[in-house]
Order: structure tokens, then sequence, then C-alpha cells
């Protein structure tokens, strides 16, 4: 049985996430239904099912990035900053150029544009042909130009 059929079930007959049901599955798993769970818009069981899986697998790359996405899409830009700390730090340099491009976002969206900035040059380090980190890139330096003060601007030197 699936863990969607499983939470089904227990929805069914008006039951909790029953952890010890949850550990049955594995890390990818759990990504996989909350994914699911996400695309049919019940975010609330989603989130549910991602707190499970952080206490069940704490230190897990799908737990992580699955519940940074999960931060992003409740809005909770801080939360998804730390998970992608996490989630970075255990990658180190196999950090895929998605993960930065969230990253970035994230940043962006909690008030971080210096930050940012540094997240986006590492990501194109890595991947210099990246066109989303690009993107990004360029926008925040759009944003830093447009932040400089109007005296220094306009100066002719």
């Amino acid at each position: 049985m699936t863990l969607i059929q499983e939470l089904m079930n227990q929805a069914a007959v008006g039951g909790l996430l029953n952890t010890q049901t949850i550990k049955r599955f594995s890390p990818a798993e759990i990504r996989e239904t909350i994914q699911s769970l996400v695309a049919t818009e019940q975010i609330d069981l989603a989130s549910a099912l991602g707190d499970a899986g952080m206490s069940i697998y704490p230190h897990s790359e799908d737990m992580l990035a699955i519940n940074s996405l999960l931060a992003m899409v409740n809005q909770s830009w801080q939360e998804a900053v730390e998970l992608m700390d996490e989630l970075m730090e255990l990658q180190k340099d196999t950090t895929p150029p998605f993960t930065f491009v969230m990253m970035v976002r994230a940043l962006r969206c909690n008030l971080e544009p210096a930050r940012a900035l540094e997240v986006v040059r590492r990501g194109l380090a890595l991947y210099p042909a990246q066109l989303e980190l690009m993107a990004e890139k360029l926008a925040l330096d759009d944003f830093s130009e447009s932040m400089m003060p109007m005296a220094s601007a306009g100066q002719k030197h």
C-alpha cells in the first residue's frame, strides 16, 4: 500500500498522521507523496506529512528539499532559507542548480538581496550556463544599481 493510500485510509476513519505508519516509508516516498498532495492542493496535509517526515528523517536531503519548497508555498521565507542552508551544507559541491535558484528566490523574498547575490554567484561558479541563475543575477544586479545613491550615479569621472 502506498503512503497516499495509508493517509487516505487514516483520514477516512478520522485518524491523525501516525508516525509508526510513516516510518515504514523512505524519505523519497514521503517526498513523492508530499508532491502529490501539493499538486492536488492538499497543502495542510502535505505540511503535516512534511513535519512528520522531518521528525523521522531530520537530515535527509529529500525531507530538507521538499520541506523548503513547502515553506516557500506557505510563504515562510525564513524557514525556507534555514532548510535550504542545511540542504546545501549536506550537498556541498553537488548542490544542483535548482537548489541555488530556489535559495536565491527565498532570500529575495526574505529581503536578503545581498546574500541572494552571493548565492547566485556561487551557483554560477558551478553552473555558468544555467539560465535561471543568470536571470536571477541580472535581476539582482539591476536591484543593486537601483539602490545606489543618485549623487554617485550622476557623477562624471
